[in-house]
């Protein structure tokens, strides 16, 4: 792997750049923003979609998850699909599919059925997420451009979070939780339309593999074993991280998966090291730049993903705001993204990548510990600050997905971009599987079985209350005066729960940011990189 540490030759023989790069990069940063748009969008619309459809806490577990689950398993064979057979080919088939599930939403009147829509959902997220990242390696020959390109599309990543509970509530406001796919379809008609004439196609045109590795000119052949390999080990892994926080060790099905998990993922890890032509270049991760990039990406995701899940719940359980409401009071996060992503490389090329993508996680965790250290009950004075912190250190991520790009040569900028979005699908899985977990315990501790005796509730009664404050807020009319008295100590037991979950992701957040201050050189230059 080569780490470029001064700026490129300029006298170097460089591919023309292309007409349409710009109108390009708007399909493909529109196209993000919806399917990111869709991992959050859902925290919305999840009270609706229980009250119609009561899923029992199981299903309701993987209604939210099986999406990310589906794309971290696919994200690999996606990524080598768009090498081998064309980025344009694969991302426009994304397009279709995610379309096309977003609209079976309509015939979808079970908690099966909407869990089976996710994950159709996520086949196409995992065709589409991969390529939009690797694209832009190919469209924008000149470095400067580039950074400037990967700025828009980490603040479009960035902007998908935050405004997913936005567009959720205005939707909710007016329509049923169904319209939160629905809203899909438009835009995925559109972008298949424009991104057919805007984009062109893309190969991995590396040399052909020695005769010896059975390789052929071009893309070399596929490697099935190693797309299995990966698949299982990844949904197995997801599966694992899932069911191990929410049940502990206690649950044999989850400890299997993990083993499953550790032998899949470690035989594909060593088949991608004796491959010349391996399906995801793990050697990349030999570059420390690189590796940092990945650390930033995978810690913030596991920090975000449970905080805004558990802050969408908090605004509307435990201050009562409507759906509309919380995606408003969510939005400072989006704000600073916005504001702060594209200024993040020039900001870079002056003080240094690795001052700002470290910074950025220190500022990012600093949020995070604002609501664990407010003092006096928690009000959403000081959830702001800390989403205005939040989203200013996100903004760091325009610079982690240069450092990422640059340290890959461009045939290998689809395993760059797999190795990224597996990074965030993994991470926010991680959050709201160890963090969710952590938050569960602190609310269950909230609510001790004596004291729920006490008001009178014992038995599946008393386990709803402990397991979720919708659960708790459903039961406790039914009680009189100790019912009242009984949700305040549930929203009470909830609002620290979301305060322990937000010291431990500020703890990790800090923590990246001292690893990636190491890990990233000092010197690292991103308006160098990989040319042709």
């Amino acid at each position: 792997m080569t780490r470029t540490t001064t700026p490129a030759d300029p006298t170097r023989a460089r591919p023309p750049a292309h007409p349409r790069r710009w109108a390009g990069l708007a399909v493909l940063s529109a196209s993000l923003l919806i399917v990111v748009m869709d991992m959050t969008i859902l925290n919305v619309a999840l009270p609706a979609l229980s009250a119609e459809l009561r899923p029992d806490s199981v299903g309701l577990l993987w209604i939210v998850d099986v999406y990310s689950l589906v794309v971290a398993g696919l994200l690999v064979t996606a990524a080598a699909l768009g090498d081998q057979w064309g980025r344009r080919r694969v991302l426009l088939a994304g397009f279709t599919v995610f379309g096309l599930a977003s609209l079976a939403v309509l015939a979808a009147g079970t908690p099966g059925a909407v869990i089976a829509v996710r994950a159709v959902l996520g086949v196409g997220g995992a065709l589409i997420m991969p390529s939009t990242l690797s694209m832009i390696r190919h469209l924008f020959t000149d470095p400067r451009e580039r950074a400037t390109a990967l700025g828009v599309w980490a603040t479009m990543a960035g902007l998908g979070a935050a405004l997913g509970p936005i567009l959720g509530g205005v939707l909710l406001e007016h329509f049923s939780w169904r319209s939160a796919f629905l809203v899909n379809v438009p835009v995925m008609v559109a972008a298949l339309v424009l991104g057919r004439w805007l984009l062109p196609e893309s190969h991995n045109r590396r040399p052909a593999a020695p005769a010896h590795s059975g390789g052929r000119s071009g893309t070399g052949r596929w490697d099935l074993p190693g797309t299995l390999l990966s698949t299982v080990g990844m949904v197995a892994l997801v599966y694992a991280i899932k069911h191990l926080g929410k049940n502990g060790p206690a649950d044999l099905g989850a400890l299997v998966a993990a083993a499953i998990a550790a032998v899949t993922l470690g035989w594909f890890v060593t088949r991608c090291l004796r491959r010349p032509d391996p399906i995801l270049d793990v050697r990349l991760f030999r570059g420390p730049a690189f590796s940092a990039g990945v650390v930033a990406a995978l810690s913030t995701s596991i920090a975000v993903a449970a905080a805004m899940l558990l802050l969408a719940q908090w605004m509307q359980l435990v201050q009562g705001y409507s759906p509309l409401e919380t995606g408003l009071r969510l939005l400072p996060s989006a704000v600073a993204t916005a504001v702060l992503s594209p200024l993040a490389p020039a900001l870079a090329a002056r003080i240094g990548a690795r001052t700002v993508l470290a910074g950025g996680l220190a500022v990012s965790g600093l949020g995070f510990v604002t609501l664990a250290a407010a003092p006096g009950p928690l009000g959403y004075g000081t959830v702001a600050a800390a989403l205005t912190l939040v989203g200013a250190g996100l903004g760091a991520l325009a610079v982690a997905s240069a450092v990422i790009m640059a340290g890959a040569p461009p045939e290998r900028s689809g395993s760059a971009a797999a190795i990224e979005e597996t990074s965030y699908e993994l991470g926010g899985t991680l959050g709201v599987a160890v963090l969710g977990s952590v938050a569960a315990a602190v609310y269950r501790a909230g609510l001790p079985p004596d004291r729920l005796a006490d008001a009178g509730l014992t038995g599946p009664s008393a386990a709803g209350v402990r397991e979720s404050l919708g659960g708790a807020l459903e039961i406790v009319p039914t009680l009189g005066e100790a019912g009242a008295r009984l949700a305040e100590r549930a929203q009470a037991a909830f609002t620290s729960s979301l305060q322990w979950a937000g010291a431990a992701g500020g703890a990790l957040l800090l923590l990246a940011a001292a690893l990636v201050w190491l890990l990233t050189p000092r010197d690292l230059d991103l308006s160098g990189g990989h040319e042709h």
